[in-house]
């Protein structure tokens, strides 16, 4: 009789795989739910059920071995532990009516509120943040879910995580990260451009965040840049003062779209940052002016929506003459009034890296007084331009990263010119751009000098023409005969709005007699 050989046994990684890959199989069943867009937010609430629970247990576990008084953020019967953790539980039309009624019986058999209706009513209590974040992810969420044994079969594999793990945490967030790309795929159809984690990992280590500054993302996402800021920040905490000012004066982020909010919780939390401090509103609904030094930070790091269009209550809050629909032009404003003016706890100006469309770039009128301004009052060092494509296959729109700081007026704006990998044309879902491809730009950082992919023009120039900043390579020719397709048509738009913004400049100086 032949031996039986030992199965190897899975790696966490493996395990957390298999389990969260069966979750998603058993929702792909269920008639509510279609697609990614449905199934990841569903997988991502009841993880974040689970997350809490065991960071309370161990929490209650600290505090009683501190003999100090202990209150949940979530009471009983609504822990993870009451009501989700046997599996054997409530299921079916039960867990359902549970978790989606105002007032079902609960799996303590009293009549109250649904799981839902109390987790949207919590409030801070006793300077719990928690509470208030609890409720204002579940305000955005719902169960769309039409099986409820289905439903108990995915909590089942879920409780197979265990989130007290270090390993177990750090495998799950690389895995998370992968799942959100796969939503993000999916979500470029509705409008949604999300940053290149190349580029993001770029963006931080250049602008390079010290722990005791204060770093804002004022539109969020799904956390990409706030994560790689944390992971950024935490090899540089040495004692348990600086993992406290890690862990609550250092990341702030803004998102008021509920499921980029619910899944940039998540993400932090998943990456150790405990009580994520995420505004789930608007970053611009306040009146610039009225934006003092108490609320301006040392480092913004963002990639602002672009393209869309702000309702005339928001352009309201910016001054007559920088109003404008373009939501990209109010972030940039918002942007620059939001920077502290003096040197930061580390001793270097407060700065931030933005990415914008080349719009920006050449664009006059309100844009061209943003960019005065930006040029007389910061410094705007550097203008990386993006190579074609770095956002496809969502959209064609060229893009470049602007780097200011509050150091002083700009005296000379260095550009460089980032360049596709040798052999390739573009880029894709499947072969995105990769940090690496930065090697050369980051050796240039803090060594410039002018070279095939560098160069500079003084700030006094670029006032004269406009604020123009729309500055192609001295040294390089667009090969337009072998672009993709929806780059060239990109780069026809591009060319038609750079002539419709002569024209006019052109009318403007007829109309006035000849006074531009």
């Amino acid at each position: 009789m032949p031996r039986k050989t030992k199965e190897t046994p899975k790696t966490t990684s493996q395990a957390l795989g298999s389990v969260l890959k069966s979750a998603r199989d058993l929702m792909r069943k269920d008639k509510g739910l279609n697609g990614d867009l449905d199934r990841l937010p569903l997988l991502t609430w009841i993880m974040f059920l689970k997350f809490l629970d065991d960071l309370e247990r161990q929490r209650e576990d600290e505090a009683t071995l501190g003999e100090k008084k202990f209150r949940p953020a979530i009471e009983s019967p609504y822990r993870w532990r009451d009501w989700a953790a046997n599996p054997q539980g409530i299921t079916g039309e039960e867990l359902l009516a549970f978790i989606n009624q105002d007032e079902p019986i609960r799996p303590d058999g009293t009549k109250g509120p649904g799981l839902f209706a109390y987790l949207r009513q919590l409030t801070n209590a006793n300077g719990d943040d928690r509470r208030e974040v609890i409720a204002t992810v579940f305000k955005g969420v719902d169960n769309r879910m039409k099986s409820g044994y289905l439903l108990r079969d995915v909590i089942n594999k879920i409780s197979e995580i265990h989130f007290t793990s270090s390993d177990d945490l750090h495998t799950l967030g690389a895995l998370y990260e992968s799942m959100l790309r796969e939503m993000r795929d999916a979500a470029g159809d509705s409008g949604e451009f999300y940053t290149p984690r190349a580029v993001v990992r770029f963006m931080v280590a250049v602008i390079d965040p010290r722990l005791g500054e204060t770093i804002l993302d004022p539109a969020s996402g799904t956390g990409g840049f706030l994560v790689e800021a944390y992971n950024h920040l935490a090899p540089q905490v040495k004692t348990v003062q600086d993992r406290k000012t890690l862990q609550e004066r250092s990341l702030l982020g803004c998102e008021p779209k509920s499921l980029p909010y619910l899944l940039c919780q998540m993400n932090l939390l998943l990456h150790g940052l405990n009580a994520p401090q995420i505004d789930p509103h608007n970053a611009l609904r306040f009146k610039l002016t009225e934006i003092g030094e108490k609320d301006r930070v040392d480092v913004i790091l963002t990639n602002p929506p672009f393209g869309g269009e702000e309702e005339k209550g928001i352009q309201g809050n910016f001054p007559e003459d920088r109003q404008t629909a373009e939501t990209a032009l109010l972030f940039l404003q918002l942007i620059m009034r939001k920077l502290h003016r003096q040197p930061t706890s580390a001793g270097r100006p407060a700065r931030a890296a933005v990415i914008v469309p080349n719009g920006t770039l050449f664009g006059d009128g309100v844009c061209g007084r943003i960019k005065e301004e930006l040029l007389k009052t910061f410094n705007l060092h550097t203008i990386m331009r993006l190579p074609n494509g770095v956002f496809a296959p969502y959209t064609g729109i060229p893009t470049n990263l602007l780097f200011f700081d509050r150091s002083g007026p700009t005296k000379d704006v260095w550009y460089y010119e980032q360049p596709l990998p040798d052999g390739r044309k573009n880029y894709t879902k499947t072969a995105p751009m990769q940090f690496e491809e930065f090697a050369n730009c980051q050796a240039w950082w803090n060594n410039r000098e002018e070279n095939e992919r560098a160069w500079k023009v003084n700030a006094a120039e670029l006032l004269a023409n406009n604020c123009n900043l729309d500055r192609k390579n001295p040294k390089a020719k667009e090969d337009i005969a072998h672009l993709p397709p929806e780059q060239l048509a990109a780069s026809i738009l591009e060319k038609e709005q750079r002539i419709a913004n002569i024209m006019r400049n052109i009318q403007a100086i007829l109309t006035t007699g000849g006074k531009a």
